[in-house]
Order: C-alpha cells, then sequence, then structure tokens
C-alpha cells in the first residue's frame, strides 16, 4: 500500500495570537474535508511548533514523505528562500517536495467575495461598489505584479473598479485607493484585505479603511481556502506518490 505524503502547512507566524489561531482554524478545516491526510502545522517564526521542529518529529515518527505547502499568496521572499532554505535542512530521510503558493486561485477570488457579503454587500451592490484589493505587500515585483492582475481580472465580474493595494513595501496605501475609488464615482468603497491571517499589517489595512463604506475580514478559515490548500497538496504529492510506486 501506497501511503499518501503528510501535508505540512507552513506560516509565517506572529507576535499577535489572532494569527496562529486563525491558522490552526484553517487547518481544521482542511483535516474535516480530508479527514484520511495527516496534516501538521509549522511556523517560521513567533509561534510553535516551528518548521523544523515538525520536520524533525516527522522524521522521528518514521514519515518518508512530505508535501511542504506555504501559506502565502503570492511568490515573494519567504516562498523562494525562507522556506527553501529551511526544508534543505531538514533530515536527510525525509523525501520533501514544496507545493506552490495559494495564489492566484478563482477559489481566493471567491473566498474575497465570501467576505464582502459576509461584511454586507448584496449582489445588486456589485456595479455601483468599487473595491480596494488590499494585500500585506512586498518588495518582490512578480508578487506586486500578480496582485495587479487579480485585481484586474476580479474587475471584470461586475465590479465598478478593483483597484490594489499595499500595507508595506510598495503602493498605493489603502487610504490611497479609496480616495482614488471615491474620484471615480463609485457609489460605495469596499476594502477586502487579500490576506490569510490577522496581525500587524492586516490591522494597518483596517486603519486605511477608515473612510470605505465596507471592510470585510481576512480570508482565513474560508472553505474556499481549505479547497486551495488541497488543490495544492494534490498537485504537489503526484510526483512523490509516483516515485513510490516505482
Amino acid at each position: 500500500m501506497i501511503h499518501q505524503p503528510v501535508l505540512l502547512v507552513i506560516a509565517h507566524g506572529s507576535r499577535d495570537a489572532r494569527h496562529a489561531a486563525t491558522v490552526h482554524a484553517l487547518v481544521r478545516r482542511v483535516r474535516a474535508a480530508r479527514p484520511d491526510l495527516r496534516v501538521e502545522t509549522g511556523f517560521l517564526d513567533f509561534n510553535v511548533p516551528s518548521v523544523p521542529g515538525v520536520l524533525e518529529s516527522l522524521a522521528a515518527d518514521g514519515v518518508r514523505d512530505v508535501v511542504a505547502l506555504p501559506l502565502l499568496l503570492t511568490r515573494a521572499f519567504h516562498a523562494k528562500a525562507d522556506i527553501p532554505a529551511v526544508l534543505r535542512a531538514a533530515p536527510a530521510r525525509l523525501r520533501i517536495r514544496q507545493a506552490d503558493v495559494l495564489g492566484p486561485s478563482p477559489l481566493l477570488t471567491a473566498a474575497l467575495e465570501r467576505r464582502l457579503r459576509e461584511a454586507g454587500l448584496s449582489p445588486a451592490d456589485k456595479s455601483s461598489t468599487g473595491v480596494v484589493l488590499a494585500s500585506a505587500g512586498s518588495s518582490d515585483p512578480e508578487a506586486i505584479a500578480v496582485i495587479a492582475d487579480v485585481a484586474r481580472e476580479w474587475r471584470h465580474t461586475g465590479w465598478c473598479a478593483v483597484r490594489p493595494a499595499f500595507a508595506s513595501a510598495s503602493l498605493p496605501r489603502t487610504e490611497d485607493a479609496v480616495r482614488e475609488l471615491r474620484a471615480l464615482g463609485c457609489a460605495k468603497v469596499a476594502v477586502a484585505p487579500y490576506v490569510l491571517a490577522p496581525g500587524f499589517l492586516p490591522d494597518r489595512i483596517a486603519r486605511g479603511a477608515a473612510d470605505a463604506d465596507v471592510l470585510a475580514d481576512v480570508l482565513g478559515p474560508a472553505p474556499e481556502v481549505a479547497r486551495v490548500l488541497l488543490e495544492r497538496y494534490d498537485a504537489a504529492r503526484r510526483p512523490l506518490v509516483a516515485a513510490v510506486g516505482a
């Protein structure tokens, strides 16, 4: 019998206790959706268990195959440098494949729409509402371009307008995008945080949304996010399973 690889969800971590609580809520949803799958969580910083600690525990348990899934929305520094470095230092007995980051995905756009509905917007509001797609920000041009592409594609689904904004490293800020949408004549302005969990930068996004009509919640444990995690896991596990069966 070929055993499926363990899914290791790698989160950034934060001093803000809400961050880890949200990550664990998301992982619980993933486990509920795939009860036969072993899912572990590790943090790069601030929280425990650490990624190296989880990898050591997996090796001690006799695990051989692991899919390491970055809990990230874009391929920026953590996905390109931090996480690969941690995985290279893992116990030699582990065969690890790093899955793709979560975004972009139509499921994440659906999760954004869900959060806006929960915040009070109705389908009838869509054509008259401008949306700020507010992300944490990055100094990586690839990551910034992805956010701009997501905003552009989302605009085509019927919103009055969609503008990207960033809490750090890039411009415009959330408050600037809110003002721009007001100037465009949108009847309502909504801010949709394109972030996975609460923390310092999401709080900055919320402060920048002070003059908006609607502020949605972070993506968190939305069912669509859990589905993306499992999609990324399934795509990454195939080469590992094929290698075991060879």
